[in-house]
């Protein structure tokens, strides 16, 4: 009997919604597939890129799921207020502890509390850089929730209400969180099997062991008097090993001294 995900209706999952939803969608979400609940002000931007390409594909077969979840919904009062001034003045507005919490705790039914099964992650400037290997951690859980800030940010409390996360891409303010929280999803939705087709794609990528990636090349053989190396046309598969792998480290040696940094203490450990 054929399982095809994209007609294992009978295997559906059931999850708590403010809104109504369809019984049946284009992107149907199945019992243990990885789930994303992003909470934002701007549901409509999801799923946005990742709807795209090879992560849109692997949503619509029901390898993974995603909930967005509108936060104007748990606001207050008859405009759905969301946010207020910031305690102690100052520029700007602060997104309010009670909504937020409305917002969190409605995406955590039905999840494990266990942060290693499910991250609860907000996306803010000040959170610890977010690497390849918290990708690796994330796809690894059942799901996580993402928690897109705006404005000058969210009430304190609430990240240590919710034991939240805080995760950057770099030192740099966006707008809002949802361009950083599609940007850590691509990376980690990526690496659930099956989304790629091809797991020796990611065990050679850039960061996957803590180097940069090594130059790639592909037809023509040679393009404005420029060659590819002799070595990638060998056949001799130990010795292209070998080039690559001076490569990945003359380029992180180069650009990227930190990496390289920390390279050479692990291997010295």
């Amino acid at each position: 009997m054929s399982d095809s995900p994209t007609k294992s209706h009978a295997r559906l999952a059931i999850s708590a919604s403010v809104t109504p939803r369809e019984l049946m969608s284009d992107t149907p979400r199945l019992k243990g597939a990885w789930c994303a609940k992003v909470v934002t002000l701007f549901p409509e931007l999801f799923p946005g890129v990742l709807g795209a390409s090879l992560t849109g594909k692997a949503l619509q077969h029901g390898l993974w799921a995603l909930e967005a979840i509108d936060l104007r919904s748990f606001g207050t009062g008859k405009h759905r207020q969301v946010d207020d001034t910031p305690a102690g003045g100052g520029a700007g507005l602060v997104m309010r502890a009670d909504v937020l919490g409305r917002a969190l705790s409605m995406a955590a039914i039905g999840t494990p509390p266990d942060a290693a099964r499910w991250p609860r992650v907000y996306l803010s400037p000040r959170g610890k850089p977010f690497s390849q290997a918290d990708a690796a951690r994330f796809a690894r859980a059942d799901g996580m929730t993402l928690l897109c800030g705006r404005f000058e940010g969210v009430d304190e409390r609430v990240i240590e209400d919710c034991a939240l996360e805080e995760i950057s891409l770099g030192d740099f303010v966006l707008t809002g969180g949802e361009i950083a929280a599609q940007a850590v999803l691509d990376a980690t939705v990526r690496l659930i099997p099956g989304v790629l087709g091809n797991a020796a794609s990611t065990q050679e990528e850039s960061f996957s062991d803590g180097l940069l990636e090594h130059p790639q090349y592909t037809q023509p053989r040679d393009w404005k008097g420029r060659t590819i190396p002799d070595v990638l046309l060998s056949g001799n598969h130990a010795e292209i090993a070998k080039w690559r792998r001076a490569q990945a480290e003359r380029l992180t040696a180069e650009r990227r001294p930190d990496l390289w940094a920390a390279h050479i203490a692990r291997k010295d450990v």
